[in-house]
């Protein structure tokens, strides 16, 4: 099963879809912020390659129209338009719209603050590019929404399902692995928990250098893996699960403070997006298992090489992500 493993490992981080940054791979975002009755300042965040962005358009309903010039530009891989609009009568009640969306294969996220503290949190798909705006969410939608942005973000972190992904390679033992899933979930989501609710933070650039370097950590350990000997990070692996755990708590609350948390559901968003975020991961590590298990009868290629060559993989991409993490603080 662990050849297997370790050959998924190989070839994982050559996918066409593994990008150089884990949140690089995230759908459309359509912030709308109430700045005074009718008024509305709104950022439109499209996924761009070079200066060719998606053809996503946002139709606001007919009682809206602009103030001033739009502001166009291109940041870190996204095309950004912003502009402001009067609306009369608000946008309670009323629909809006991406055209382009139901011919596209990327979801919008939608959030809408109102002036009066109210928020909407939405997720537009193709199958569904419009939104209805109401006065408030209910609980189940709440709920609902910041789970389903849990799992995806998770899905969409590359970078933290490769340092799972190392560490099913380093722990031979399943129970230890249960643990050391169990204590890097616990950990990500005491930082994850208390960095949402603004009790601490760390300026986010720094945080994600230092996920792609807790990756190489693992890398390391794992090519430095003798079966003849123990290393302490395969004896109390799951240690350096929690202490890095704490650490990927604060990448992930980077994403869920760009989305933002409805003031009337805080406590309801916060948990729903983080068993989001295990749903996902439990779902990717039974995935793999999966995987390998069915595929173990039909590969039978020596483990120890593939092992190493897997390490080097890993350690390759990680430095690659760090390097380009520590270039963007400077952009």
């Amino acid at each position: 099963m662990r050849r297997l493993l370790a050959l998924l490992v190989c070839l994982w981080p050559l996918w066409p879809g593994a990008p150089s940054s884990a949140h690089e791979l995230r759908p459309a975002y359509l912030d709308i912020r109430e700045t005074a009755t009718g008024d509305f300042a709104i950022v439109w965040k499209t996924p761009a390659l070079g200066e060719m962005r998606l053809g996503l358009y946002v139709r606001l309903p007919e009682t809206c129209s602009p103030k001033g010039e739009t502001v166009n530009s291109f940041e870190e891989g996204a095309h950004f338009e912003r502009w402001t609009a009067r609306c009369v009568g608000g946008l309670k009640g009323h629909s809006l719209t991406i055209d382009g969306l139901r011919t596209s294969l990327t979801d919008v996220l939608v959030r809408l603050a109102h002036a009066d503290g109210s928020m909407q949190v939405a997720r537009l798909t193709p199958e569904a590019p419009s939104l209805a705006v109401t006065a408030s969410q209910s609980t189940l939608e709440v709920a609902k929404t910041y789970f389903v942005l849990g799992v995806e973000h998770i899905l969409l972190g590359f970078d933290h399902l490769l340092f799972v992904l190392a560490l099913m390679l380093l722990i031979r033992d399943r129970g230890l692995l249960v643990k050391t899933i169990t204590a890097f979930t616990v950990a990500h989501s005491i930082t994850l928990a208390g960095a949402a609710l603004g009790y601490f933070s760390l300026p986010q650039k720094p945080v994600e250098a230092t996920i792609a370097l807790s990756i190489a950590f693992v890398a390391s350990e794992l090519a430095r893996s003798r079966p003849d000997r123990q290393r302490m990070s395969e004896i109390y692996p799951w240690l350096v699960a929690f202490a890095f755990g704490l650490l990927h708590g604060f990448g992930f609350a980077g994403a869920l403070n760009e989305i933002g948390l409805p003031q009337t559901d805080v406590p309801l968003a916060l948990l729903t997006f983080n068993l989001g975020v295990e749903a996902g991961q439990l779902l990717f590590v039974a995935t793999v298992l999966l995987a390998v298990r069915a595929a173990t009868a039909l590969v039978a290629i020596p483990f120890a090489p593939l092992r190493m060559a897997a390490s080097y993989l890993i350690g390759t991409m990680s430095m690659f992500w760090l390097v380009t993490r520590i270039e963007s603080f400077w952009s």
